[in-house]
């Protein structure tokens, strides 16, 4: 979770005043990485509309909401059902973790060099390359524990009617919610950068309750699990 907006603003207003600046034919260029995709991610055979047609109503299971910045309101909820948690957000790019290219102190001002969970041979998730998902520190709020959720857990993430499918790989500030790893981020056409990237809305998020991708740091085995609990979420729900 980051706190953006200031920088995510100044951003926005160069790129109007630039797009302004350009003939007509020039500014179609400047479409979002997401519109201008040929080929959206579906992984898995579990289409984003079946998932979300399941997600109408919230039965919220938090004690109250979450902000998705710090400087926003508490509008998030965590809501319940057979087999999973879910919420629908922000995304916030969480670079922490393994030093890359991508993710490091002079990319991204909040870097931390560790995740809240490791992979099998006790190193840090890699943001850079592995599709993981932030949950909120464990608070009166909510505690991820006591609903089944735990690292390596499998999440499908969806975002313009594409389907990711990530593991709980991080936590974050106890009453902020709504981030993911750069990997995932950017497999979902979504800016990666975590100072000025990211979606303001419009992702969701559903943690399959009591569920593990082996190893954690298996992007495969979280798409074959996932989409194994997808056909069994609908199913049940």
């Amino acid at each position: 979770m980051r706190t953006r907006n200031l920088a995510l603003a100044t951003v926005a207003g160069a790129a109007l005043l630039t797009a302004a600046a350009l003939p007509a034919s020039a500014q179609a260029t400047t479409a979002s990485p997401t519109a201008a995709r040929a080929h959206p991610v579906q992984e898995g055979s579990v289409s984003a509309a079946d998932l979300l047609a399941k997600l109408k109503n919230c039965d919220q299971i938090s004690n109250g909401k979450y902000r998705t910045d710090a400087e926003t309101s508490a509008t998030v909820p965590v809501c319940g059902k057979n087999g999973a948690v879910f919420w629908k957000a922000d995304m916030d790019i969480d670079c922490d973790g393994q030093i890359t290219d991508q993710c490091n102190e002079q990319t991204d001002p909040w870097f931390q060099d560790d995740t809240r969970f490791h992979q099998s041979d006790g190193k840090p998730l890699s943001a850079a390359e592995l599709p993981f998902v932030v949950v909120p520190s464990s608070s009166s709020i909510w505690d991820y524990t006591k609903d089944g959720i735990d690292g390596g857990g499998v999440v499908a993430v969806i975002y313009n009617n594409q389907v990711e499918y990530a593991v709980v790989g991080d936590t974050g500030p106890d009453k902020i919610i709504g981030e993911a790893s750069y990997a995932t981020a950017k497999s979902l056409g979504i800016d990666p950068d975590p100072e000025t990237g990211g979606a303001d809305s419009g992702v969701t998020y559903i943690l399959f309750k009591n569920s593990k991708a082996s190893p954690i740091e298996s992007h495969d085995a979280a798409v074959s699990r996932g989409d194994e609990l997808a056909k069994k979420f609908l199913q049940e729900n």
